[in-house]
């Protein structure tokens, strides 16, 4: 298992990862494109990918300039292996060495993302649009867990 930063020629195997999760699905997988994962991956922020066997089975994309966690997905079988804290915990640490504002993140209600999240410290703000919880950390809660 290889965990390292995302390239661009990563982006057709993330797209591949983000169409086969089971929830927090894109009502369209268009809505998505490979021009947003280039943006975010090189303009925005930064993204790590996790490989196995040469197959990209986990990504992570945070964006500085909103302050927010822009994905974290992991291929269904490739699940409860702790692949999703790795990626998690790579990309705050390299988050909060950049800027020491809150970071949000918008998730599903009742999904196993909402779990992963609460027992990753993060803090329940309210909603996000209609059908998400919203969810921060701080950079204070970050290096004092």
């Amino acid at each position: 298992m290889l965990i390292r930063e995302a390239k661009i020629e990563d982006i057709s195997q993330i797209q591949v990862v983000r169409n086969s999760v089971k929830e927090n699905t894109l009502s369209d997988p268009k809505l998505v494109t490979d021009n947003d994962c280039e943006e975010f991956i090189l303009h925005r922020g930064k993204g790590w990918v996790c490989e196995i066997n040469n197959m990209i089975v986990g990504f992570a994309i945070v964006d500085l300039k909103e302050n927010n966690i822009w994905a974290l997905f992991l291929h269904p079988q490739f699940e409860k292996k702790g692949i999703g804290l790795q990626l998690h915990n790579i990309m705050l640490n390299w988050y909060f060495k950049q800027t020491k504002k809150t970071l949000w993140l918008g998730t599903a209600f009742n999904t196993r993302a909402e779990v992963f999240y609460r027992k990753a410290g993060w803090k329940e703000v309210g909603k996000h649009g209609d059908k998400e919880i919203k969810f921060e950390m701080s950079f204070d809660d970050w290096v004092n867990k």
